[in-house]
């Protein structure tokens, strides 16, 4: 065994006797996988907005409309698989040139019975302020270029955007868009089903 390859070895079993020994937290994702620890952080900082009156006093404002795709949907480069996303609440002071883990723009409810469920939080970023290069967090490349999604935000707000599925189980995996686990109200007055071809 070469020297380097005897120290990588020997870094991977003080790693593993680290984590079994609980000196370094693992975090599980709703998929069942562990997360990085970026996306640990993340979700930790996050965790007090499964109250979504702790949302709002920290300025997410409710967009209301509850996001579905029935059918999918082609927006431009982007397509959306079946799947809802569900109701997005928007921090308008946290959309600026830089993309921070413990500050998504988005954070997304799913509503179930009388209550809105923390399910998601997406990160975004409008082309003005990326440079014209799509941004990267948590070794993802944001979504993009794409219009402001009519009705919760005016079509001329190009972006780039990411989807992660911190708190509900995606099955077509943590960072994609849509999510058929998640369901808004079929034919509910706040419902708003996208066709399969979106502009």
């Amino acid at each position: 065994m070469h020297a380097h390859s005897h120290s990588r070895y020997l870094t991977g079993l003080l790693l593993a006797a680290a984590v079994s020994a609980g000196a370094l937290p693992r975090t599980i994702s709703a998929q069942g996988i562990a997360l990085s620890p970026e996306l640990t952080l993340a979700k930790a900082a996050l965790a007090k907005y499964a109250d979504p009156i702790a949302a709002v006093k920290d300025g997410y404002y409710s967009t209301v409309a509850c996001i579905d795709f029935p059918k999918g949907a082609v927006d431009g480069p982007v397509t959306y698989a079946p799947g809802a996303m569900g109701i997005h609440f928007l921090n308008p002071a946290n959309i600026g040139p830089k993309l921070d883990p413990t500050k998504p723009q988005v954070l997304i409810y799913e509503p179930v019975g009388n209550k809105l469920v923390l399910t998601a939080a997406e990160w975004l970023m409008p082309v003005a302020a990326s440079g014209g290069v799509a941004p990267v967090i948590f070794g993802q490349t944001l979504t993009g270029p794409m219009n402001g999604h009519e009705p919760i935000m005016p079509a001329s707000l190009t972006h780039y955007d990411l989807h992660v599925w911190l708190w509900k189980n995606n099955p077509r995996g943590m960072f994609t868009s849509t999510n058929s686990a998640v369901h808004c109200p079929v034919g509910g007055t706040y419902t708003v089903a996208l066709g399969e071809h979106h502009h």
